[in-house]
């Protein structure tokens, strides 16, 4: 029987390197692997890459989703200008009082957030990740977390002030993942995967939805807190209306071409005809607030940041504190954290604007936003 090599889409803002290639190649050759799409932030990671869009009919690839199940973006706009923060006093005071009211980590017992009741009414579908929801959900509920996450103050094109939050489901969705996994079936290149309409394949599918709604509650938990920063700080009100948020660590039954298949973005996002999203670029650089096109040979999906250029090792072998300062230059961050933020300088990732000229074709910008405080955990 000849092997089945699903079709592939490219949105490419610099040509993939060979590891990247190889990578995405191993996975189109995967089981039951209908179409992949690849988007301008692709970039090497564990299994499956970042910036990926992956389709099947029957089989549900964890790995296709990763460890940081429902990480995402909020953004909600402030009732006062960016030129609030124009004072370094201001600046300082915000940056202080963010830091304590969201904890990169976890949060002391005794100041946990309420969740919502639509978490603790659905169970988890092992004794294990229960265990670990009840030890781990009510410290890590409305926490940041370190890497690439991150909380900023942004300047509209109109001078409004926005917010702009980046977390996700914290060590639960790596828990999720790791317990699926070890029950999933080995099939190729490293790869496991999980059949949809299997006991094992419902399970996953419950809990990856369960860690969604985490973390999506865990960002709105966030922005409530800022909020309380910044009414204290600055007399700011947010304005819920004006709320956009998505993840991009998921996988879901969606209509494409006809079909009915089982779509895994990780570090993608949906971009149907229509619908909104943030498109974050570095904590030095331009992020936007787009609208989907629905361009079905993407799976209707869109780019979810800048992507890295270089790797954690390499961006702290390259860039000297110094340098980084130097790109961080107009934007207010925690400078006594400049030799340990080196990874994320902006020079680390892609240059946003050719991540969105590489997919011009699958989105919009209806906003475009300048950082002015940026906030990330170490």
């Amino acid at each position: 029987m000849s092997e089945t090599v699903a079709s592939i889409q490219t949105w490419l803002a610099v040509p993939m390197d060979r590891d990247v290639s190889e990578a995405i190649e191993r996975l189109r050759r995967a089981p039951d692997v209908q179409q992949v799409a690849v988007m301008p932030d692709v970039h090497l990671s564990a299994d499956v890459c970042i910036g990926v869009v992956v389709a099947t009919s029957t089989l549900i690839y964890p790995q296709a989703v990763g460890g940081d199940i429902g990480c995402g973006m909020l953004a909600v706009a402030l009732d006062v200008e960016a030129a609030a923060l124009r004072s370094p006093r201001v600046a300082g005071q915000v940056l202080a009082a963010v830091s304590r009211a969201v904890p990169p980590c976890r949060r002391n017992r005794g100041e946990v957030l309420s969740q919502p009741g639509e978490l603790s009414s659905v169970s988890l579908s092992n004794e294990s990740l229960e265990s670990v929801r009840r030890r781990e959900g009510p410290i890590e509920f409305g926490t940041l977390g370190s890497g690439n996450h991150f909380i900023e103050m942004q300047a509209g094109d109109d001078g409004r002030l926005w917010l702009m939050v980046h977390s996700g489901s914290r060590a639960l969705g790596q828990a999720i993942r790791d317990h699926h996994l070890a029950r999933a079936q080995p099939v190729t290149g490293g790869l496991r995967a999980l059949e949809a309409v299997s006991d094992a394949g419902a399970d996953y599918l419950n809990d990856a939805s369960w860690a969604r709604r985490f973390a999506d509650a865990s960002r709105h938990a966030i922005a409530g807190q800022l909020g309380h920063v910044l009414a204290g700080a600055l007399g700011a009100r947010v304005c819920w209306e004006t709320l956009i948020t998505t993840d991009h660590n998921h996988v879901m039954l969606e209509r494409h071409g006809g079909r009915d298949l089982w779509v895994h973005r990780k570090g993608a996002m949906s971009a149907r005809l229509g619908e909104s999203g943030v498109l974050p670029g570095s904590m030095g650089t331009l992020s936007f607030h787009i609208e989907g096109r629905g361009i079905e040979e993407a799976l209707c999906s869109s780019a979810h940041g800048a992507g890295r250029a270089l790797s954690r090792t390499a961006a702290r072998g390259k860039v000297t504190e110094r340098e980084f300062r130097k790109q961080m230059e107009g934007v207010w961050y925690d400078s006594r954290r400049a030799a340990k933020l080196r990874d994320e300088a902006p020079s680390a990732y892609k240059d946003i604007r050719a991540v969105l000229r590489a997919q011009r074709d699958l989105v919009k910008v209806t906003r475009t936003l300048r950082p002015v405080l940026n906030y990330k955990g170490v």
